[in-house]
């Protein structure tokens, strides 16, 4: 009889245990979770302003489960100054049954770490180019946001005005698939890299113009060329970065025009790896531990 209770008092025991065990899981996940969501909030700053990454990392725990102090916030730099910050959230998680073997509590610790780049490639760009030349591109270290302006689709050479074949097509685009790229943006990744143009003013169409309807107040991405060449069917754009613009409006006709103005943006897209230096304000952000 004894040997009987004794058993039961160790099989009690052990099913405790693991029934805390499994509770200090809950609580280390649920601390990642914070981790996780503190450093993606914060980065979004970055690499601007450290103190506004901070704000923004400790109002994001505080709303949620908390655990992030200030101390608790690291940044450095991993292919541009202070483009990384590192977010470690931390609980008691008390125990209830492990207490019978002197254990009251344990921490649940957790660390994340984000990244913010500029962009290597793009998801979801609309086929309009931008001239680099552009007067509120030459503001450092990012371009004039929130300046009220104008882009016009003027004739850049031969035949082409601006359109870009953004999924690396060469020849002519219908402009049913112009339409979807300005509504939705196009449904694949863009590298920095040489692309043909769209020959013709194929930005005055039906398709085009419901579009641009459909997106004004929104923020559209749109590549950014340095150079030409070529002419006709054999004209190209090269694509050194991507600019985020808010559209306000539209005049189609004989000549194209967007207003609004460039405006940072985080984008989905792959970081370049080294930074190229190009910074345009359209960025990406990942988690990376």
């Amino acid at each position: 009889m004894v040997i009987t209770f004794v058993f039961l008092a160790v099989l009690i025991a052990i099913a405790g245990a693991v029934i805390d065990v499994g509770s200090w899981y809950r609580a280390h996940r649920q601390m990642q979770a914070t981790a996780d969501a503190s450093a993606l909030a914060g980065v979004q700053e970055l690499p601007a302003s450290t103190s506004a990454a901070l704000a923004q990392a400790l109002d994001y725990a505080d709303r949620n489960d908390g655990g992030v102090q200030s101390q608790d916030v690291e940044f450095s730099g991993t292919t541009a100054p202070n483009d990384t910050i590192k977010v470690t959230a931390r609980m008691a998680a008390p125990g209830v049954f492990t207490r019978l073997f002197g254990i009251d509590s344990v921490t649940a610790r957790a660390a994340a770490k984000a990244r913010t780049g500029t962009l290597g490639s793009a998801r979801w760009a609309a086929p309009i180019g931008v001239d680099e030349r552009h007067p509120d591109l030459q503001c450092q270290p990012t371009p004039c946001f929130g300046n009220p302006s104008t882009l016009d689709l003027n004739k850049v050479g031969p035949g082409s005005f601006k359109i870009l074949n953004i999924d690396g097509s060469r020849g002519g685009t219908s402009s049913a698939t112009l339409g979807v790229w300005i509504d939705r943006g196009l449904d694949a990744y863009m590298p920095l890299q040489w692309y043909w143009g769209e020959p013709g003013s194929s930005f005055n169409s039906s398709h085009v113009r419901d579009a641009l309807k459909n997106r004004i107040g929104t923020e559209l991405l749109f590549p950014i060329f340095r150079d030409v060449r070529g002419g006709g069917t054999n004209f190209q754009y090269e694509v050194v970065g991507w600019v985020g613009w808010h559209l306000t409006g539209y005049k189609i006709g004989g000549r194209g025009v967007l207003e609004g103005w460039f405006t940072s943006v985080i984008w989905e897209g792959i970081e370049s790896e080294p930074a190229t230096g190009d910074d345009f304000g359209a960025r990406a952000i990942s988690l990376v531990e």
